[in-house]
C-alpha cells in the first residue's frame, strides 16, 4: 500500500484498539498481565506433585486393597463412593471459588484444602494395614478394620485428586491471558507426565533391599514418605507462584476487582489505570434511581447469592457446545481409566500368569508381584511419553488444529489398547504404553484449551455488542469444575458396569473396553464437538 494509506490504516487500527479497551473499561473486565515463563512453570508444579501421588495409588491401590483381604464384591464400591461425592459436589465448590471473597484468593483456599485431604488419604490407604495393628491384636478385627481404613483413605485420596485439577485449572485461567493460558496448559501437561514417570519409578524400585526400607517398616512407609514430600514442596511453590485477584465487597452494593502489583501490594484502583493496568467496577445503573444519582449494584453480588437450586439450572442450561464437549471428555475418561486402574492387576494375572490370592513365598503370588512391577515400568512409559507429546503439541496445533489433536489422542488409544488385548506380551505391551501418554496430555490439555476458547469467543462477542463483559456470563470456575466432574462421572459408570466384568471375564476385558470406548469417542470428537475458528 502507499505511505499515506499505510499510515491510515495505522491510525484506523489505533482507533480501534482504543475503542477496545474503552469498551473492556466500561465492561468491567481485568486484562491480566503477561506473565514469565518461570511463573508458569511454578504455577503447574502442583500438577507435577498430583501426578507423582496418583502414579503411586495407581500402582500399588489394587495390590494394597487385595492384600487387605478386600472381598472382591466390595472392590467395586471403593470406586464408586469417591467419584459419586466428586459428582454431586464438584460444580457446587466451582461455583462457590467463583464467589469466594477470602482476601488469599478465590481458588487457592480451595486448593490448599483439597491438597491437604490427598495427604490424609495417602497416609491411611499406604500405611492403613500398620497403624491398625499397631492399636489392635486379634486377627479377625484387625484384617476388618484394615479394610475399613484402607478403603477410606483411598476414597479420601481419589476425591481430592480428582476435585483439585478443576481450582487449578481457574486459577490459571484467571491469573493469565490468552497466550498464557495456551503457555500453561502445555506445562501443566509436562509436568503431569514428568511427575507420573517419577512415580512410577518410584513403584517400580525394590525399596526392601535399600537403606531406607530396613529403616522404615515396610516399602509402602518408604513410598507415603517420598510421595509426600514431593507433594508438599510442589503444593508450597504453586501456591506460590502467581498472586491471584481477590474479590473484595467495599459495601453492600458495590465490588472492587484489585490486582496485584510487582511489589505484591494491593493498590487502588486508580493508581492501577495510571500504571496501565485495566480496572473497572463491575456495576450497572438502577433505572428507577433518582435523578443526578447513581445507584450501582454490584451482578456479582447477586450471583454471590445463588442457591443450589439456580445453581442446577446453570449446569442443566450451559450451552449445547459445552455439554457436547463434557460428553466426549467423559468418553476420554472412561476410555482412560478402565486401562490404567486395572493395568498393574492385568500385567501381574494377564501377562505374567500371576495370582494375588495365591499363598506369600509362592511362584504365583510372586509372579504377580513382577507383572506389578513390570508394569509400573510401562505406566512410566507412559507418563514420559506424556510428557514428551505435551512438547510436541506445541508444534503440531498450529498444523492439525485442536480438532486433530483432539482425534488424534482417541484413535491411538483405542488402537494402542486395541492391540494390548489381543497380543498380551511383555515387550509388544511396554511399547504400546508410549501410546496411553498421548491420549493422557491430549485430555489434560485439549478440553480445558477449549473451553479457554469458548470464554473468549464469548467476551468478544458482548464486547462487540456493548454489553458487561460480566452479564450473565458463566464463571470459569463452574465450567471448569463441570468439565472435571467428567471425570468423577466416568468412575461412578466403571465402578458400577467394570468391576462386574472383572470379576467375570478378567483383567483382559479393561483393556479391549477401553479401546471400544475410546473409538467412539473418535467420532464424537470428529462430528459432535464445537471448534472456534
Amino acid at each position: 500500500l502507499p505511505r499515506p494509506e499505510v499510515a491510515k490504516a495505522d491510525m484506523d487500527s489505533t482507533k480501534e484498539e482504543e475503542a477496545l479497551l474503552q469498551s473492556v473499561r466500561k465492561a468491567g473486565a481485568a486484562v491480566p498481565r503477561k506473565r514469565a515463563v518461570g511463573r508458569l512453570v511454578m504455577h503447574s508444579m502442583v500438577m507435577f506433585g498430583r501426578e507423582f501421588c496418583y502414579a503411586v495409588e495407581a500402582a500399588f491401590v489394587t495390590p494394597v486393597l487385595l492384600s487387605v483381604g478386600l472381598p472382591k464384591n466390595l472392590y467395586s464400591l471403593v470406586w464408586l463412593i469417591s467419584p459419586i461425592l466428586g459428582f454431586m459436589l464438584q460444580p457446587v465448590v466451582g461455583s462457590a471459588s467463583d464467589h469466594c471473597t477470602c482476601s488469599w484468593g478465590r481458588r487457592r483456599p480451595y486448593i490448599l484444602g483439597l491438597g491437604i485431604t490427598m495427604l490424609l488419604g495417602m497416609a491411611l490407604y499406604l500405611n492403613g494395614d500398620m497403624m491398625i495393628s499397631a492399636f489392635i491384636a486379634e486377627r479377625q478385627r484387625q484384617q476388618t478394620w484394615a479394610i475399613i481404613i484402607t478403603m477410606l483413605g483411598v476414597v479420601l485420596f481419589d476425591f481430592a485428586a480428582d476435585f483439585i485439577d478443576g481450582p487449578i485449572k481457574a486459577y490459571l485461567f484467571d491469573v493469565c491471558c490468552h497466550e498464557d493460558k495456551e503457555k500453561g496448559l502445555h506445562y501443566h501437561a509436562l509436568l503431569t507426565g514428568l511427575g507420573g514417570a517419577l512415580g512410577y519409578l518410584t513403584g517400580a524400585v525394590d525399596w526392601g533391599q535399600i537403606m531406607l526400607g530396613y529403616s522404615l517398616t515396610s516399602e509402602f512407609q518408604v513410598i507415603f514418605f517420598f510421595a509426600a514430600l514431593v507433594f508438599l514442596i510442589c503444593l508450597a511453590v504453586h501456591l506460590r507462584s502467581i498472586p491471584e485477584v481477590p474479590l473484595r465487597y467495599e459495601n453492600e452494593e458495590s465490588k472492587f476487582l484489585l490486582e496485584v502489583t510487582e511489589s505484591y501490594k494491593y493498590n487502588s484502583i486508580e493508581g492501577e489505570i495510571k500504571n496501565g493496568y485495566l480496572k473497572s467496577t463491575c456495576t450497572e445503573i438502577k433505572a428507577e434511581a433518582e435523578p443526578g444519582k447513581c445507584a450501582v449494584v454490584s451482578h456479582t453480588e447477586n450471583q454471590r447469592r445463588m442457591t443450589l437450586k439456580s445453581l442446577s439450572k446453570t449446569l442443566l442450561n450451559m450451552p449445547p457446545h459445552y455439554r457436547c464437549l463434557c460428553v466426549s471428555h467423559l468418553f476420554g475418561w472412561m476410555a482412560f481409566l478402565s486401562n490404567m486402574l486395572f493395568f498393574t492387576d492385568f500385567m501381574g494375572q494377564v501377562v505374567y500368569h500371576g495370582s494375588p490370592y495365591a499363598p506369600r513365598n509362592s511362584t504365583l503370588y510372586l509372579s504377580y508381584r513382577k507383572g506389578v512391577e513390570m508394569g509400573c515400568w510401562g505406566l512410566c512409559i507412559n507418563a514420559i511419553s506424556s510428557s514428551a507429546y505435551s512438547y510436541i503439541q506445541k508444534i503440531l496445533l498450529p498444523h492439525l488444529g485442536l480438532k486433530g489433536l483432539y482425534f488424534i489422542g482417541y484413535l491411538l488409544f483405542g488402537l494402542g489398547t486395541g492391540l494390548i488385548g489381543l497380543f498380551p506380551y511383555v515387550y509388544s505391551t511396554l511399547a504400546l504404553c508410549s501410546l496411553f501418554g498421548i491420549m493422557s496430555s491430549t485430555l489434560y490439555t485439549v478440553p480445558f484449551h477449549l473451553i479457554a476458547e469458548y470464554h473468549r469467543e464469548e467476551e468478544s462477542l458482548k464486547l462487540q455488542d456493548g454489553e458487561q463483559a460480566g452479564q450473565h456470563g458463566r464463571g470459569k470456575g463452574i465450567d471448569c469444575a463441570a468439565l472435571t466432574s467428567m471425570v468423577q462421572l466416568a468412575q461412578i459408570i466403571l465402578g458400577v458396569c467394570l468391576g462386574l466384568l472383572v470379576s467375570v471375564a478378567g483383567s483382559t476385558v479393561t483393556v479391549i473396553s477401553a479401546s471400544a470406548v475410546a473409538l467412539i469417542g473418535c467420532c464424537f470428537v470428529a462430528f459432535c464437538v464445537h471448534y472456534v475458528e
